[in-house]
């Protein structure tokens, strides 16, 4: 599913025009990635969470030489689903 996809959706739900349902679909992802900027997390309850977490530096091989190199410690979005949507997917 793309974003469009979830657009469309979200006008057929609310009735909203197309532009409005597209700025409400944009809006909510801006306010996700600010707050996973941040450092905050997104709890959506029933649906799941919305986090950062922290990847340690670490050392590894260069997949084409084979050459050691250090992998800085960075931080990744991550999403843990609730109890309510690991039931309905199943």
């Amino acid at each position: 599913m793309k974003k469009s996809d979830i657009v469309n959706l979200v006008r057929e739900a609310t009735g909203l025009k197309q532009r409005c349902a597209d700025e409400v679909v944009s809006s909510f992802i801006e306010q996700v990635t600010n707050a996973l900027a941040r450092g905050e997390s997104v709890n959506l309850v029933g649906f799941g969470s919305f986090i950062v977490r922290e990847r340690a530096a670490r050392s590894g091989r260069h997949p084409q030489t084979g050459a050691p190199l250090e992998i800085p410690a960075h931080k990744l979005p991550a999403f843990k689903p609730g109890k309510f949507l690991c039931e309905k997917v199943n």
